[in-house]
């Protein structure tokens, strides 16, 4: 590895750095596997079907893209003479993880379960379903790919960092130190090794990695805990029926879910937003790596995550796979590529062998999760350094749709629960009639917000520029998405809509109370653009030059 190859140094791909990286994304995904099978045992659905149909096919999907990825980096390292590349790491889509089952898998369950289904039949069901939503999720990435390298070059750095910011921010810190502090004692220790070891760099013994040491502390404390019996600390039960070399996810290539396209389709508007999500989010996480000092060619990324989604699809994986935005908090782990390959065998053999079940019962939630806490903080870090300073304020702006999906995502847990279903109790049934409305503002602000922070923020960053036609067409654009729900949709789980057809058309057709309000959006962001073109017009407003005020990665 310490070679010279044509007067270039080798690519050291494997180094010391590698081993906390590996623990960090390793861990991300596990966090995102367990994540999946508690949402979706709550919903009802048997963990053993999850775990022998569901996962393999979604850990066969990180599998192949790492090792696409692992690949890449080798590529880019001889294209660039550089020996210090990190390769982009690849996982379950979070925002997907949450969205899918919360609003398709799970709903589609109940739904089985209400036709009379048997428990048996509804899983099927609802696993043929998310198939369908994977398969096309990975069908429209392809058709995207191409046009992302355009996408990366015409969007400014605020718009594509400020989105991944608010990601990082509510989804992978936010959430987990919910789950941290769930058991405060061994999450708060975790943590705190976490962030000494990997943000303060402060050595544990042993030279051990910092998320090693998290895991093998904090375990150690839960089970402490558990055997001297404090609530509601308890020895987790031995998973049952755990399939060894599972064989139920092959079905999937026996083709059987092709029929349930019927059932699919009122879920489609609701999938495939999200796969427009991780594009975005693809087009970010290749801009922060090019910010951290690797630029690799975007569309190959997004071509790489179209094939390992397609692929998780057709083997029966519910939860789509993107480019992790995790890329600079490994790079600055001392990663280079070995990690990604760690990371893709074992996370591809869990699903693939089976132990994922084991991992599932035993592993406790509080010891895995602070790694997702660094990373989004280090992503949140990286999008402010490796943008110009005079478009911090875009950035900051890129975050607040971010906080109306965090502000309405515990409404939407809390109306969703069993017990309100039985009693009828919805948002619209609510007596507060201000209530109310606030709710169904919330939702609004927060469907499609990954793409609408972009939208704000790329806004923003042209204001400050004074290029205020190109800030105006960037509004246009937001009012022609918002016109057919891709960003701000009223109706449940962000859904697609047409805003006048023919009755034929169905659920498609956004009702008339809806209707208003989204009209309302529309013409006030056209609205703004004409304001902003019309301010164009004075003589004494000129576009700014550059200035060259970014922290490079040399500055770091």
């Amino acid at each position: 590895m310490n070679t010279q190859e044509n007067g270039r140094p080798a690519y050291k791909w494997a180094r010391p750095g590698d081993i906390n990286a590996f623990f960090g994304l390793m861990l991300d995904n596990i966090a995102g596997l367990i994540l999946m099978a508690t949402l979706l045992s709550g919903f009802g659905i048997d963990v053993n079907f999850v775990v022998s149909a569901m996962v393999p096919g979604t850990a066969l999907g990180v599998l192949v893209g790492d090792l696409a990825f692992f690949v890449l980096a080798f590529w880019l390292a001889k294209r660039t003479g550089r020996d210090d590349v990190t390769a982009m790491p690849l996982g379950l889509d979070t925002p997907s993880t949450f969205g899918i089952i919360l609003f398709i898998l799970g709903p589609s369950y109940l739904q089985g379960l209400g036709m009379q289904l048997s428990e048996q039949e509804a899983a099927y069901r609802t696993w043929h379903i998310g198939i369908w939503c994977i398969v096309l999720s990975g069908v429209l990435k392809f058709a995207m790919a191409p046009f992302t390298e355009l996408i990366r070059r015409v969007i400014p750095r605020a718009g594509l960092l400020g989105s991944l910011a608010a990601i990082a921010l509510v989804l992978i810190s936010f959430i987990p130190l919910l789950h941290i502090f769930e058991h405060p004692l061994p999450g708060m220790i975790a943590l705190v090794i976490v962030l000494c070891a990997l943000v303060g760099r402060l050595p544990l013994p042993g030279r051990t990695p910092g998320t090693l040491g998290a895991l093998l502390v904090a375990s150690l404390v839960f089970y402490v805990m558990c055997l001297i019996q404090v609530p509601p600390y308890s020895i987790p039960e031995a998973p049952e029926g755990v399939q060894w070399l599972p064989t139920q996810w092959l079905e999937a290539w026996q083709f059987g879910w092709v029929s349930s396209f019927d059932d699919a389709l009122p879920y489609l508007p609701i999938a495939l937003p999200f796969a427009i999500g991780t594009v975005v989010g693809g087009v970010d996480c290749t801009e922060s790596a090019a910010a951290a000092g690797d630029t690799y060619d975007t569309r190959t990324i997004i071509g790489v995550e179209a094939f390992a989604t397609l692929l998780a699809g057709f083997s029966g994986g519910v939860i789509q796979t993107t480019p992790y935005i995790g890329h600079p908090a490994y790079k600055a782990m001392g990663g280079r590529a070995a990690y990604t390959l760690g990371t893709a065998v074992l996370i591809g053999s869990a699903g693939l062998v089976g132990y994922f079940g084991w991992i599932n019962a035993y592993v406790p939630e509080a010891a895995v999760y602070p790694i997702l806490v660094f990373v989004g903080l280090e992503i949140t870090a990286q999008s402010f350094l490796a943008t110009p300073k005079r478009h911090y304020t875009a950035v900051a702006l890129a975050c607040l749709p971010a906080l109306a999906f965090l502000a309405m995502s515990f409404p939407n847990q809390i109306l969703g629960d069993a017990s309100l279903r039985e009693a009828d109790i919805t948002r619209s049934s609510l007596q507060s009639e201000e209530l109310v409305s606030q709710l169904k503002l919330l939702g609004m602000l927060s469907s499609g917000f990954i793409i609408t922070s972009l939208l704000w923020a790329w806004a923003l960053a042209k204001i400050v520029d004074h290029r205020l036609p190109e800030a105006a067409g960037v509004m246009s654009v937001a009012g022609l998405l918002t016109a057919f729900g891709v960003i701000h949709s009223p109706l449940p789980g962000n859904q697609l809509f047409v805003l006048f057809g023919p009755e034929s058309w169905g659920s498609f057709v956004l009702d008339p109370v809806s209707r208003g309000p989204v009209l309302e959006f529309v013409a006030g962001y056209f609205a703004c653009a004409i304001l902003l073109v019309l301010w164009s017009l004075r003589n004494d407003i000129n576009p700014r030059p550059d200035e060259d005020d970014v922290l490079t990665p040399e500055h770091h």
